[in-house]
């Protein structure tokens, strides 16, 4: 990890546009916020995102065949529209794939995106609610109405501080971050929030805080300067490489296929896991889980896994958070 000085982040002092309604354009590429559906991008506008990363990537050094670079965002929707493929990647080929996980600081204040199609937090609300039928996964964009986000650098900056002190509990605290932001329209750049995301973790808030305010702003400043060393310019971005220093790029929220085309691809003889068979199983996996996520590990329609899910919370063995655009499930 690069060595920075701490930079001064101006999070306390950002200011609201007044709010109207929704601009729902899903066509408009001027902001990372509004996310193209069709290429499952929240994409910043500039250079070629593909031929950069593939050109600057250096070679992996990683202990284990394969070296994921993952360059995501806490409110990137397409970022929480890959976790099912990512969480199938994990079970299946996660002792052969090394993955690293990057914030890309996707919004760093209203001040820079303040033109183009969205202007203040409420562009985003109708946005939110329109990728989510796309993706099959719960989105709702409430926050952005009712308690709207100034920056997602507080909350990478506390997955920085969560790395610090258990890179498995890290990885809890940040999907808690996603489904209190997408799903439960909670202001995660509040430290209350943050807090409880870290309590339901393991971690410890108090060290989280400490480094929040510490160390963690450099760990995020050199997220930051890796993304842009790489030419990333969009989230999901998944970058790939062996240690031949062959690399695969997978740019959006893809199928899974395209993310196992990419394992083959570097190392031919990697072998699928066998991934947990049935809903119990998943369960005790992970605490939560959305129906695209069930469907795709179990390699079921969408439609039942959710008939499989509410059968069980029927049954009391589950409880759901609902919202208008679907459900996260939670085992009891």
């Amino acid at each position: 990890m690069h060595h920075l000085a701490l930079a001064t982040l101006f999070l306390s002092t950002l200011t609201f546009q007044g709010c109207t309604q929704p601009n729902n354009d899903m066509s408009n590429t001027t902001n990372p916020l509004f996310c193209d559906p069709d290429t499952g991008v929240c994409a910043v506008p500039g250079m070629d995102p593909e031929t950069v990363a593939m050109e600057q990537q250096p070679q992996a050094t990683a202990t284990k065949p394969i070296t994921l670079l993952y360059f995501n965002d806490p409110i990137c929707s397409s970022c929480w529209g890959a976790e099912p493929q990512l969480r199938r990647l994990k079970a299946e080929y996660g002792d052969a794939i090394d993955i690293q996980y990057h914030m890309g600081g996707l919004l760093p204040s209203w001040d820079v995106y303040s033109s183009g199609g969205i202007g203040k937090p409420s562009d985003v609300a109708g946005h939110w609610d329109e990728v989510s039928p796309h993706y099959r996964m719960p989105i709702i964009g409430d926050v952005w109405l009712e308690d709207p986000l100034p920056s997602s650098y507080p909350p990478s900056i506390a997955f920085k501080a969560a790395q610090l002190q258990d890179q498995g509990k890290a990885l809890v605290f940040l999907r808690r971050l996603r489904e209190q932001v997408l799903v439960e329209k909670k202001n995660i750049t509040k430290w209350p929030v943050i807090a409880e995301a870290a309590t339901f973790a393991g971690l410890d808030a108090t060290r989280l805080q400490a480094d929040y305010n510490g160390a963690a702003n450099a760990l995020f400043q050199a997220d930051l300067t890796l993304a842009r060393s790489l030419g990333v310019r969009g989230f999901p971005t998944f970058i790939f490489s062996n240690e031949a220093g062959e690399r695969q790029l997978v740019y959006g929220a893809r199928t899974y296929a395209t993310f196992e085309a990419a394992v083959k691809a570097l190392k031919p003889d990697a072998e699928p896991k066998a991934t947990p068979a049935s809903l119990g199983d998943l369960f005790k996996v992970h605490a939560s889980w959305c129906a695209e996520e069930v469907a795709v590990m179990l390699g079921i329609s969408h439609a039942q896994a959710a008939e499989q899910l509410k059968a069980a919370e029927a049954k009391g063995e589950l409880r759901a958070v609902d919202t208008r655009n679907g459900s996260v499930w939670w085992r009891k």
